[in-house]
């Protein structure tokens, strides 16, 4: 069960690698019996915070603190700016990046949580992994990863990843 406790802008469990998408955990779904989670997403610019994937279990919203986040569902893309919320539902092909100059940061909701341990294994062992590492950890919480269209969005968008 969540306590009552206020934390700092600055507290967390914080991973911010140099030139990729920093995560900062902020609620486990451990606290609240499964049912979320609440990661902030701290993205330099013009870095794509995740593969293109899709997650059969939970259903994602982000809510956009500050920067220019853009999104793609399929082929569809969306740009979201502060305030903005933008949903990312179970069984959806999709990924986001930072589409802006300046940093951006970004609310993740995780519904029911548990996701939010593969964020954190990802960051760990983030040196360690290769596509094949990555598909299969992926699999292991109900994800699935497609490496081609990443790459092609990468190149398509200039990103870094």
């Amino acid at each position: 069960m969540v306590e009552h406790r206020i934390l700092g802008p600055e507290e967390g469990e914080l991973y911010q690698p140099a030139g990729a998408c920093g995560d900062r955990f902020l609620i486990d779904s451990g606290e609240c019996d499964g049912r979320f989670a609440l990661v902030e997403h701290r993205l330099p610019p013009h870095v794509l915070a995740a593969p293109v994937h899709k997650h059969t279990r939970e259903d994602e919203y982000s809510f956009i603190l500050d920067g220019s986040v853009g999104a793609r569902f399929g082929d569809e893309e969306v740009v979201a700016g502060p305030g903005d919320l933008v949903f990312k539902p179970r069984d959806e092909w999709h990924t986001f990046w930072n589409a802006g100059d300046t940093p951006a940061r970004l609310l993740e909701i995780i519904s029911p949580g548990g996701l939010e341990e593969l964020f954190r294994r990802i960051d760990r062992l983030s040196e360690e992994f290769g596509p094949e590492e990555l598909e299969r950890e992926a699999r292991a919480y109900g994800c699935f990863v497609d490496m081609r269209a990443t790459m092609a969005l990468i190149e398509q968008r200039g990103l870094d990843f």
